[in-house]
């Protein structure tokens, strides 16, 4: 077993070997007369490449495959089976760029024919190798504890089962930091002081540094399980922690006492006080291509809709001459906030006259506050169209869990301790919930629909909820010009 940029280096090096071993295959002259024995394989015309050609053709195909199996190079635990499937996967995946090459008729492309050779001896070469240099599964083994302060990692060491190399957390500079308002009346935290003290608990095992260092620790101890000890699990730095484990293969798992911020496996099961964090940050080539889709939607959105942009803002100003643009902050990735403009569609200033946004009347009748344009631009999602500035920003992405005001997520969170879970990635401007009518009125279901996105998010799966959005909106807009259209004939 490989570990840290040991494995990273085996990985890479052994896709570029393979490539080059794939290339050289096909260009043999004995198997390309079997070649051309075969049935409709060998009417493709048998070319050859030496010299400057050859090598700018392994060095293109190298590029492709190197790009294309970039999710294997962590060294993240896996199965046999999954890691099979997956290098079988990802060389599909370089197969159809090499394909989309030759069909550009790149100068140095691979002949039809030398690519469906290089395409057999990669699916065979690539899976086998990568199971044979993978990183298992492994059960408790070597394990390090990692918090914020010393007195959290004191508090879950005795539930960790194992051999516990040490622990990372910040280092506690003077006495002062050591006596504070935490100390247990129990003393089975705080005693002594950093010049020649110690924290109960933790006489026996060692700081392994700061959380700066923690990704040297997860290597040079070849670490394969990683307990976070957070006071808050919600914030960057138990998100960063985990992503670091992720990126270098070992296993986190957090306290029970601390699991219900983030997504976790099994939490009311079994006697283990530690649980399995079920969260899986995306690789670097999956966040390059949301990020790429969100920029392009936005920028497209914002284009296409510009005529429509400044008729609105006309109209708004026409109506009652108040401001065109409603603005208010939301929550964004763990716990930040960030400012979120819509078209008003309501009287200015109508949440000072009343304390509340409502969309009803007491009545069960239209909101009074809510202007005529504005019952046009609310059921048509028309004033959500200055929220494609927002994804362009950065600070919202296409998909993802709807962002709620900072205020109604603490209510929420009072009585839904999980809510802080939809904050692990970015928010949207719809998601699962959305394309399934489900709103902040009815938490627990929209808990549901977030969770089960952020585990199944992929780049198809946000293709699929923008188009059954996009469906959507045409339809709302049909349904509100047919409710115009009745109105008008009576």
């Amino acid at each position: 077993m490989k570990s840290g940029w040991r494995y990273r280096f085996a990985s890479v090096g052994g896709a570029v070997l393979w490539t080059v071993i794939a290339v050289a295959i096909s260009y043999h002259p004995l198997v390309q007369t079997i070649v051309g024995l075969l049935p409709v394989v060998g009417d493709l015309p048998i070319e050859s490449a030496s010299g400057a050609e050859l090598g700018l053709e392994i060095a293109t195909t190298a590029a492709v495959v190197l790009l294309a199996f970039a999710p294997l190079y962590r060294p993240q635990p896996r199965r046999f089976l999954d890691t099979w499937m997956l290098a079988l996967q990802r060389t599909g995946v370089a197969v159809l760029a090499l394909a989309a090459i030759g069909y550009f008729d790149y100068t140095y492309r691979l002949p039809r024919a030398t690519l469906i050779v290089v395409t057999a001896t990669l699916g065979v070469g690539l899976p086998a190798y990568f199971v044979a240099i993978r990183r298992r599964p492994t059960s408790g083994g070597r394990a390090v504890v990692v918090g914020d302060s010393p007195e959290q990692v004191a508090d879950v060491l005795d539930d960790v089962e194992g051999d516990v190399l040490g622990y990372v957390a910040p280092a506690v500079s003077s006495p002062a930091q050591m006596v504070d308002s935490r100390a247990r009346s129990d003393d089975q935290l705080l005693v002594g002081y950093t010049d020649g003290g110690q924290i109960r608990g933790l006489e026996q095992v060692p700081c392994l540094g700061g959380l700066p260092k923690l990704e040297t620790v997860l290597v040079e101890n070849d670490v394969d399980t990683a307990v976070l000890a957070f006071d808050h699990s919600d914030r960057s730095a138990c998100f960063g922690a985990m992503n670091v484990c992720y990126e270098h293969g070992v296993a986190a798992k957090i306290h029970r006492d601390h699991a219900d911020s983030v997504l976790s496996r099994d939490i009311g099961s079994g006697n283990d006080w530690l649980v399995d964090i079920d969260l899986d940050p995306w690789d670097i080539q999956d966040r390059v291509f949301k990020r790429a889709f969100d920029a392009a939607f936005a920028v497209l959105g914002l284009l296409a809709l510009l005529p429509v942009m400044a008729a609105i803002a006309a109209a708004i100003k026409l109506e009652d001459g108040g401001p065109v643009f409603y603005r208010q902050k939301r929550t964004a990735t763990l716990g930040e906030t960030f400012t979120v403009s819509k078209f008003r569609t309501m009287v200015p200033d109508a949440e000072s006259e009343s304390g509340a946004t409502i969309s009803v009347a007491d009545d069960g009748g239209v909101d009074p506050r809510v202007t005529s344009l504005g019952r046009v631009l609310r059921p048509t999602h028309l004033d959500e169209i200055p929220q494609l500035w927002a994804v362009l920003r950065g600070d919202m992405s296409v998909v993802g869990p709807r962002p709620e005001r900072p205020e109604l997520d603490a209510d929420i969170e009072a009585d839904l301790s999980e809510w802080r879970s939809r904050w692990f990635v970015k928010p949207g401007l719809t998601g699962l919930a959305q394309i399934n009518g489900v709103t902040g009125y009815n938490p627990h279901r929209k808990l549901k629909y977030d969770i089960e996105y952020i585990r199944n998010q992929s780049i198809t799966f946000d293709l699929k909820i923008v188009v059954r959005q996009l469906f959507q909106v045409v339809v709302d807009a049909r349904t509100c010009a047919s409710a115009d259209g009745l109105e008008a004939d009576r």
